[in-house]
């Protein structure tokens, strides 16, 4: 049986706590070949951001043409810091039809800070949704898109709708920031689905992009959408249990490279 093979698009983090570097190694940790187009740059901290650059059309284009041999089996795409980037990992996307697109719509840093330029936003509501099978955002990404804000359940699943409205295949609209235990939204033309789950003490880095990557890579095993849902937030849960000390934050063990005792 051979290996799926999933290609992550986005942006570098020089520490690795998530972007195309992090996604990679995911990846590779849940037995999936990845691949990756470098579509920006970021220098980053703990704690802000010090750089953003996007990669330029022509070469995120010939980044998607040198993967033609790979069988793609399935699409991850993360943080995007410009404009031209978006609309050259969709045209890059245009030329793999047929093939599943986890897009998680990184909007800020973990820090917080914004991480795309001015008309990111738009472009990926615009040109990006319309070409995804699954977008993932959290609570403070669906406010933004959705221009209000997201207080409980029943406002995630309105703001689902909208999703779905702005050519989304599915929207799987993550609760982790709520009070009490987290709820995530998954909504799609068959409907509404809830999943909940007891919440794990401690907070992580990553969660966003281990959560996506790990659906892509059930997408690219052929894995039901529900399915793929429920097994992405049991590892994110298992990853905050045995996330560790790394830079003043905590971090995802991957592929056992990073010991219990790493401190900062």
């Amino acid at each position: 049986m051979s290996v799926p093979v999933v290609a992550t698009v986005g942006t570098t983090h020089p520490l690795a706590f998530a972007g195309v570097i992090f996604a990679a190694l995911a990846l590779a940790d849940d037995g999936v070949r990845p691949v990756c187009v470098i579509a920006g740059v970021s220098a980053q901290r703990a704690d802000r951001v010090l750089l953003r650059s996007g990669t330029e059309s022509a070469a995120i284009g010939a980044q998607f043409a040198a993967l033609d041999e790979a069988e793609v089996g399935a699409v991850h795409v993360g943080a995007l810091v410009s404009v031209e980037a978006v609309f050259a990992v969709a045209a890059g996307l245009a030329g793999l039809p047929g093939v599943p697109v986890v897009l998680d719509p990184v909007l800020a840093s973990s820090s917080g800070e914004r991480l795309g330029e001015v008309g990111v936003q738009d472009a990926l509501r615009d040109v990006l949704f319309p070409l995804a099978t699954l977008v993932t955002p959290n609570l403070d990404e669906a406010a933004a898109f959705a221009g209000r804000p997201i207080p409980d359940v029943a406002a995630m699943e309105h703001a689902s709708a909208s999703f779905v409205g702005w050519g989304a295949r599915a929207v799987l609209v993550k609760g982790g920031h709520l009070e009490g235990e987290p709820v995530d939204v998954l909504s799609d033309a068959s409907g509404v689905r809830r999943f909940a789950s007891r919440r794990v003490p401690g907070t992580l880095r990553g969660t966003g992009d281990l959560l996506a990557v790990t659906i892509a890579a059930d997408l690219a095993r052929r894995i039901p959408l529900d399915d793929a849902v429920g097994r992405a937030r049991a590892r994110v849960a298992h990853a905050i249990e045995l996330g560790v000390p790394f830079a003043r934050t905590r971090v995802a063990r991957v592929r056992g490279e990073m010991p219990e005792d790493v401190e900062a």
